[in-house]
């Protein structure tokens, strides 16, 4: 897909139900793309489960996932935004795009449709079909001319890859590497030795030790929520060890809103179905020691949420105990990646993961954008500088508790 050049045509074409069609939203040569904006799940549906069918998607981009943020998690009075683009010369459609547009301190802001339960940022791509850097800004170009005014365009976590296919938006010359990584573990081998081939030797023998320590109060088993039961009582245990957890750390988990207990519960329930979902509880006797959300797409086992309780055993780790076991799991069930998520903790390097950086783009298209985008790159250096310390790190970490005990 050789673009050479491009022209961008000003927008024509009379709106239609649920979207609103370009006749020229971009301009190419050798071909156009045309940019439809959809207000509505319902008008896009049939197209976005088509692409999750026979194209390229990410488990944070599923129909259902997404239809639960839509429903659920988005703030009062945003906007949804999903762009269609389509090869004008043919007909066919290339991606869906979905973004938000909302309201914040004065400024209005484009985003991710995530609301903060989407690791990843990446558009359902209609078929595997390599994309070039001209055609990603051809596309971006086109994408562009349908979405409504706004302040500022904030997309963060775009990985460089969807399933093997280059990511679009990380092609974008607007796209700049973020402070996010994102870790990962390829799946293959003899399940019983995947641990001691890929982790650190030390890490090895600690592993070990810390799950003898596990038996030593009872049968250890690794436990799916296969049925609905099953699904609210290890979902519930999950939710109060995280929580008891964070409370204990002095930090603030979006488990904490209401709302997003339902969205993860529910999700989790609807995915029963086809397995799209699925948690897991670690229990040691009669105790549920550890809990695991997790996402399934495309022979990938994604590790989202997890909860412990390292009161019941001491010494010993629960959570990488679950990590572990679900990492054989899922090689004898023919999974081939196992995702670490989003974030630098050690224990990921240990596991033997390897880790990529994640993009972002960030465009201000108004002095106001301009203005709210410099203080975020401020505070995200702060943020940097403070993590980046481990005693400044720790004394705001005391600090925040305190703060948050007097506040309780």
């Amino acid at each position: 897909m050789s673009i050479p050049t491009m022209t961008i045509a000003p927008a024509t074409g009379a709106p239609t139900p649920g979207g609103q069609a370009l006749g020229h939203g971009a301009s190419i040569a050798h071909g156009v793309y045309t940019a439809r904006l959809h207000t509505s799940l319902d008008t896009v549906m049939p197209l976005w489960l088509r692409c999750q069918a026979e194209g390229v998607c990410t488990a944070h981009q599923s129909y259902a996932w997404v239809e639960g943020i839509a429903k659920r998690l988005m703030p009062e009075g945003a906007e949804l935004l999903v762009v269609e683009v389509t090869d004008a010369g043919t007909g066919e459609p290339k991606m869906l795009m979905p973004l938000m547009r909302s309201s914040r301190f004065g400024h209005r802001v484009i985003e991710w449709l995530s609301c903060g339960v989407c690791d990843y940022s990446a558009p359902l791509l209609a078929d595997r079909s390599p994309w070039t850097r001209q055609a990603a800004e051809a596309a971006w170009a086109a994408i562009r001319s349908v979405l409504p005014p706004a302040d500022r365009i904030h997309v963060t976590g775009i990985p460089r890859e969807i399933h093997g296919v280059g990511n679009p938006l990380a092609m974008l010359a607007s796209a700049a590497d973020s402070s996010l990584i994102t870790s990962g573990l390829v799946l293959e081998g003899d399940p019983e030795t995947l641990i001691k081939r890929h982790g650190r030797p030390s890490f090895v023998k600690t592993f070990n030790k810390d799950w003898r320590r596990l038996e030593r109060h009872g049968s250890v088993d690794l436990v799916e929520a296969n049925t609905p039961a099953l699904v609210e009582l290890i979902f519930g245990a999950l939710v109060e060890m995280r929580l008891r957890r964070f409370r204990q750390l002095g930090r603030f988990d979006l488990l904490a809103q209401p709302a997003v207990v339902d969205f993860y519960r529910n999700a989790a329930l609807q995915g029963l179905a086809d397995g799209s979902v699925r948690v897991f509880g670690l229990r040691a006797g009669e105790d549920w020691v550890a809990g695991q959300y997790t996402l399934a797409r495309q022979g990938t086992l994604h590790a989202l949420l997890i909860g412990i309780d390292q009161d019941v055993v001491v010494n010993a780790s629960p959570g990488l105990a679950i990590i572990g076991r679900l990492m054989e799991w899922a090689l004898r069930q023919g999974f081939v990646y196992f995702d670490l998520s989003v974030g630098s903790q050690p224990y990921k390097e240990q596991f033997g993961a390897e880790s990529s950086v994640l993009a972002k783009i960030d465009e201000t298209l108004t002095p106001l954008g301009k203005g709210v985008a410099a203080v975020a790159a401020l505070r995200e250096r702060a943020e940097l500088f403070v993590r980046s310390n481990p005693r400044l790190f720790k004394a705001g970490q005391g600090l925040v508790r305190g703060l948050r005990r007097l506040k309780n």
